[in-house]
């Protein structure tokens, strides 16, 4: 069976989508460890009570970015994963880390890229009087938020939306569509060639298969 390593900072919603995917056999895959930058991420307990490998790591032990994904590379790479998913992971890779995973590293981000790149994307959309917001799928390169995207959904912003309104309402879609893109990579109908996503052979266009 294929095998999966998610990185998480926090909650890990994600991670339990994934975790309920791989499970129910809509991902043909394992996780086979969740690895974190906090100690008291609740997504380890997520993973601890599913059965799975689950380490933090402390950037205070490190000297430098590059010394701790240094360290994090060598215990992924104890696992051997097909692909590394980043799932709510706060940190700023090295481009070390991310030549490392080159091709089979995927991100998913609160925006419909290459709106927000960054952090407070539902307060950005919410202050610009956005109609609509969403979230995307890419790939990931030295560009911060800014690789190859697979697939988006859109929600719908309402006057009046609150940050925690728009966030679980982006939520939800995260939920559906990470999933999905994480199996089409696994059964190996998604890659990245060219600076670009191919889904079934494909050039997907820049907004990702939605956006056609």
């Amino acid at each position: 069976m294929k095998r999966l390593v998610v990185l998480i900072s926090g909650n890990g919603s994600n991670l339990q989508a994934i975790l309920d995917a791989c499970r129910q056999g809509r991902i043909k895959a394992g996780v086979a460890a969740v690895f974190s930058n906090r100690a008291a991420a609740f997504g380890l307990e997520r993973a601890r009570a599913a059965g799975i490998a689950a380490h933090a790591l402390s950037a205070t032990h490190y000297a430098s970015r590059e010394a701790f994904d240094r360290q994090l590379m060598a215990e992924i790479d104890e696992y051997q994963p097909d692909l590394v998913v980043l799932a709510g992971y706060m940190r700023i890779l090295s481009p070390a880390f991310v030549a490392h995973y080159h091709d089979r590293l995927l991100n998913i981000h609160p925006s419909l890229l290459p709106k927000y790149p960054g952090l407070h994307t539902h307060r950005q959309a919410i202050e610009n009087g956005d109609g609509e917001h969403g979230t995307s799928v890419h790939f990931v390169t030295d560009e911060l938020d800014g690789g190859p995207v697979v697939l988006q959904a859109k929600v719908p912003v309402f006057a009046g939306d609150s940050e925690e309104e728009v966030a679980a309402r982006v939520q939800h879609q995260e939920h559906a569509i990470y999933p999905l893109v994480i199996s089409w990579f696994i059964d190996g109908r998604l890659t990245m060639r060219d600076n670009a996503a191919w889904l079934d052979g494909r050039r997907l266009p820049a907004q990702g298969y939605a956006g056609e």
